[in-house]
């Protein structure tokens, strides 16, 4: 099954949390935050959304930073991606 996000959204597949520190301490699953950090797998068309053009700034593959309580979660194939509003996501990473 393919994904096509509408719009102005955005398809995000989130990394795993860390489970070490750097320095080796290994954390225990209770304790570890939902990362933040996700990779893009489909990007909207943009357009015109609530009467404003949006253009797209986004591209299948980056690395993003995207805002905590944001997006709607859902699981496809064994995978859990999260659909965010191109404004949800706060920096690309480089």
């Amino acid at each position: 099954m393919k994904i096509k996000p509408l719009f102005d959204r955005v398809v995000l597949l989130p990394k795993e949390a860390e489970k070490e520190t750097k320095s080796g301490i290994i954390l225990p699953s209770a304790s570890a935050e939902k990362s933040q950090i996700a990779v893009v797998v489909a990007v909207g068309e943009g357009g015109l959304v609530e009467g404003k053009e949006v253009k797209m700034q986004l591209k299948v593959g980056q690395e993003v930073l995207y805002a905590r309580y944001s997006g709607t979660e859902f699981s496809l194939d064994g995978k859990r991606y999260i659909v965010v509003k191109q404004t949800d996501v706060l920096a690309v990473l480089e």
